[in-house]
């Protein structure tokens, strides 16, 4: 059984375009979509109260951080990915450990920093 099978997945991306893109392929590759949220509010509540294998975090929801969000993944020791059209500058360096995503991906490197993330 592949390891990414049935995994819970917290989706934190506000174009929602986007998300169905990410949301499909984490479902082709026998992920479950958890949650997807869209705003920073939505995305701390989930973070804290969901049970998650790990989380795909967009770095900019409509003009805020999504490093509130990440420190409480951290905390509960959740992997988390990071996506953004920045590249790796877009994320700070108490992140830097973390792989990151630059928009646009493909699924085969989606599943690549999934690995690699959980691995971690």
């Amino acid at each position: 059984m592949d390891e990414l099978a049935g995994l819970r997945a917290l989706v934190v991306e506000d174009e929602g375009l986007v998300a169905l893109l990410i949301e499909g392929m984490l479902e082709e590759l026998g992920c479950e979509v958890a949650v997807s949220v869209a705003t920073l509010a939505e995305a701390i509540t989930a973070a804290t109260h969901e049970t998650l294998d790990f989380a795909l975090l967009d770095v900019n929801l409509d003009g805020q951080s999504v490093f509130p969000v990440a420190e409480i993944l951290r905390t509960r020791e959740i992997p988390i990915l990071f996506s953004t059209g920045y590249g790796r500058v877009g994320v700070p360096d108490a992140f830097k450990e973390y792989p990151v995503l630059s928009k646009p991906f493909e699924a085969e490197e989606l599943e690549q920093k999934l690995r690699s993330a959980l691995k971690q």
